[in-house]
């Protein structure tokens, strides 16, 4: 589904998924919270054969993609391709409802999707969805009791969701794309190339957030390109606080930026409000003992129409090969084809991972923590390879990793 342009990116949203056996009501229910026809359903067990995302406002919460997945007791041949659907929206699910049918009680299978949700540590509602087929007082206590067929329950659904989301996020720090270092009236420069990858009548996801996070803070916002910015920094009366580059350009523009300028980038900067930029920072020198042929994962979290001098697959693989000397395989994912199985790869390099939720990336990065594979980013890498890494994360320090 595209973006609409008014709406908060799907990256941002709070990402609830719906999980649990063949036939308990899982997509009644999400089309019951919705108030719309969100997934098809019928009284055949496996109607739903893939993940269903609907973006929507949810109150208390706010922005939220709901998903509707195949049960996780699915069989043969088409059901494990299925249940493959729904263990992938496990990676990027931030609050989860495991619905029971309450007409069969908690059975062994609805015991073990709970503990996959609790092993993800994905803060999880059980809900008793088909309550008025049953007694009450064979319901749990603690049960969160629902009709989607009626209606029964779902306001007080809505709320406890609510309350979870609030739980989770009480004590947490509210990360954004600047961080805390920014002030009222800094000026901030982003450097934006226009060029043959660049989408005709508009700028990049990274580079709108960007501006966005810049104005909500009352600063100051300038935006060029690497060719005036020379330009630019000797127009101002006071200089940047902070100057912002697409990757590609810091062999451009790095020796324009004085040195007392903190310069780093768009991948940089999205890599630490996605959680993962520390990990990407610790792994960037493992690239130095690659042996040669070396197979290299090179992912990105969307699916852009590649362009001839593309960043991941033409020039990524010649600065590696360039800085290290030594030939290396190299493959490619995009969007949501990221491997649960890293073992082929020695290395893993992925985008700022704009299109994705931090859940997402955080799973991706654990991945490669548990499979012992070195794991960094585009802007991390790029930075180590032109030799300004520590300058690229000199802002960044300031306000943590």
């Amino acid at each position: 589904m595209e973006q609409t342009r008014n709406e908060t990116p799907r990256a941002d949203r709070i990402h609830i998924g719906f999980f649990g056996r063949r036939n308990a009501g899982k997509s009644s229910l999400v089309n019951a919270l919705a108030n719309q026809t969100v997934s098809v359903v019928s009284p055949i067990e496996g109607t739903t054969t893939d993940s269903v995302e609907k973006a929507m406002e949810l109150l208390p919460i706010g922005p939220v993609v709901l998903i509707d997945t195949p049960g996780l007791d699915d069989t043969g041949i088409l059901g494990e391709l299925r249940m493959a659907q729904t263990k992938r929206a496990l990676t990027h699910t931030d609050l989860a409802i495991l619905v029971v049918d309450a007409t069969k009680g908690m059975t062994e299978e609805d015991q073990a999707i709970y503990a996959k949700l609790r092993a993800q540590e994905i803060p999880t509602l059980v809900v008793w969805n088909k309550c008025d087929l049953v007694q009450r007082d064979v319901l749990p206590k603690d049960s969160v009791p629902v009709s989607a067929a009626n209606g029964t329950g779902v306001a007080a659904l809505k709320e406890k969701l609510g309350q979870l989301f609030q739980s989770q996020m009480a004590g947490k720090e509210t990360r954004t794309i600047l961080g805390n270092g920014i002030g009222r009236e800094d000026i901030v420069i982003l450097v934006t190339p226009i060029d043959e990858s660049a989408p005709k009548g508009r700028m990049i996801l990274p580079q709108v957030q960007a501006i966005r996070d810049v104005l909500d803070r009352e600063a100051v916002c300038f935006v060029t390109q690497p060719q005036q910015l020379a330009y630019v920094l000797a127009s101002l009366e006071t200089p940047p606080k902070l100057v912002v580059t697409d990757s590609q350009a810091f062999a451009q523009i790095k020796d324009l930026v004085p040195e007392e300028i903190p310069l780093t980038s768009f991948s940089i900067l999205f890599a630490r409000y996605k959680g993962v930029l520390q990990q990407a920072y610790d792994c960037v020198k493992g690239l130095e003992t690659l042996p040669e042929n070396s197979t290299i994962l090179i992912s990105e979290g969307c699916t852009h129409h590649r362009q001839c001098n593309d960043i991941g697959t033409v020039k990524l693989p010649h600065w590696i090969m360039e800085h290290t000397g030594k030939p290396f395989q190299f493959q490619f994912t995009s969007g949501n084809a990221f491997p649960e199985d890293l073992s082929p790869y020695q290395m893993i390099v992925h985008c700022g991972g704009c299109m994705l939720n931090p859940k997402e990336m955080e799973s991706r990065a654990k991945r490669a923590t548990q499979q012992h594979i070195p794991y960094t980013n585009y802007g991390v890498l790029i930075a180590y390879l032109h030799g300004i890494l520590e300058r690229s994360l000199s802002f960044l320090r300031t306000i943590g990793l």
